[in-house]
């Protein structure tokens, strides 16, 4: 389908007719672990919106309670509270006018207990809104019949981040707890000639030198190689950890310490002379604002679910380019063909991201619930995606059979919320 060169005016406004929100079992296709966690496959919410004139925008997110505090459960009983009253009464006559209203969505957290590590971080129910956000989004893109790698220009004060590419080059991870599978996975990285690529690593610091060993000696320079800790340190153990980092040229590390212990990251990048990244503990906006104020690292990791949306990431990247940090888009595991093209329309868009994760689909799910492959070719390359919203279809056999439960959005708070 074409797009037009101009924007579209349809004769009426656009309306929400239906939210039908679905708890969805994703089963992968192997076990994928690392120290903060591991799993066989991904309990999901699905956000389904209709329009009065029939066009169906899908929206996922993908809960972790590590991460921003909710489970499954609490994402489902957040969607179930929230009152829709307001999307559903509402016109919109533009995309702009969409956006805006999309842009201060806040979703029903009360009555729910929030643990010690999200209090007062604003990121409790982010997997919730993301859900939610992008079901909006592909909906309206699509009843104005635009490609939704536009959306970055009808945020304001965006235009200098605005970069529209023809495709992006994603980064690969090594996950393996088996050193002789991520020698060989190594090797079929530098075979397949990607160019940049993330290592998983443990607590264990003389299992973690001989993998990054084994596998600068299998990779050589051909790629730029940056590793995740995913908060397995402790900070009396950065010194040591970084020097060995330094000696295997290693470009960055990720979340080296819990949550908890973040603090302690101030101004360790320029002591030790590595960047670090942070995605743990940046998942909201406050997040960003302790990590720039003290200066806990060198680049946000940019989550669509864990962040609670495309415009939630959008935002936090403007403020790391303001602050003159980088920030890389990350993806979750096991995210379906609906995040993946969410990330693909975001990444397509967005000037300066250095590092770009996920585009995993049919090597890692087993359910992408799209009728397109939105895998990554040969070095990482994904292709822009210019149909209108997602520019995605979804396989209705392939979402019945992975539904657990769906109820549909009520334009009512409950009683006592």
């Amino acid at each position: 389908m074409e797009n037009s060169a101009t924007t579209f005016e349809p004769a009426t406004p656009c309306r929400i007719k239906r939210l039908v929100a679905m708890h969805v079992r994703i089963p992968l296709k192997r076990r994928v672990k690392h120290a903060s966690f591991s799993r066989t496959e991904n309990d999901t919410i699905i956000v389904r919106c209709e329009l009065d004139n029939g066009l169906v925008g899908f929206g996922e997110g993908l809960p972790r309670d590590y991460v921003t505090g909710e489970t499954v459960e609490d994402a489902l009983q957040i969607l179930r509270q929230t009152s829709t009253h307001s999307l559903l009464k509402s016109c919109w006559s533009s995309i702009p006018e969409a956006v805006d209203a999309i842009t201060n969505l806040q979703l029903n957290t009360s009555g729910l207990t929030q643990p010690e590590s999200v209090q007062g971080r604003h990121c409790f129910g982010n997997a919730a809104r993301c859900a939610i956000e992008v079901a909006l989004l592909d909906a309206v893109f699509q009843y104005f019949q635009q490609p939704l790698w536009k959306l970055i220009e009808s945020l304001p004060g965006l235009s200098g981040l605005i970069d529209i590419k023809d495709r992006v080059q994603y980064s690969t991870v090594i996950t393996t707890s088996r050193l002789w599978k991520a020698v060989f996975t190594a090797a079929a990285f530098r075979y397949y000639k990607f160019a940049f690529g993330k290592v998983k690593l443990t607590s264990s610091s003389f299992r973690d030198k001989l993998l990054l060993s084994c596998l600068k000696t299998v990779l050589g320079k051909s790629m730029d190689l940056r590793v995740d800790a995913n908060e397995a340190w402790t900070p009396d153990q950065l010194n040591q950890r970084f020097k060995t980092l330094k000696r295997f040229m290693i470009s960055a590390v990720e979340q080296p310490v819990p949550h908890r212990d973040v603090a302690s990251l101030a101004g360790v990048s320029k002591r030790l002379g590595l960047p670090i990244v942070l995605d743990e503990s940046l998942c909201s906006r406050d997040d960003a604002e302790r990590c720039i104020r003290e200066q806990l690292c060198d680049i946000f990791n940019l989550r669509i679910s864990k962040c609670g949306g495309i415009i939630p990431c959008l935002q936090l990247a403007k403020l790391a380019h303001e602050a003159g940090l980088g920030y890389q888009l990350g993806c979750q595991v096991g995210e379906t063909g609906i995040l993946t093209a969410a990330g693909r329309h975001l990444a397509c868009s967005l000037k300066g991201i250095k590092y770009l994760e996920g585009s995993y689909d049919r090597l890692l799910v087993a359910e992408r619930l799209t009728t397109e492959d939105l895998t990554f070719k040969r070095a990482g390359w994904g292709r822009r995606i210019d149909g209108f919203g997602l520019g995605i279809q979804i396989d209705p056999e392939a979402l019945k059979r992975v539904t657990i439960n769906e109820f549909e959005l009520s334009p009512k708070t409950k009683a006592g919320h």
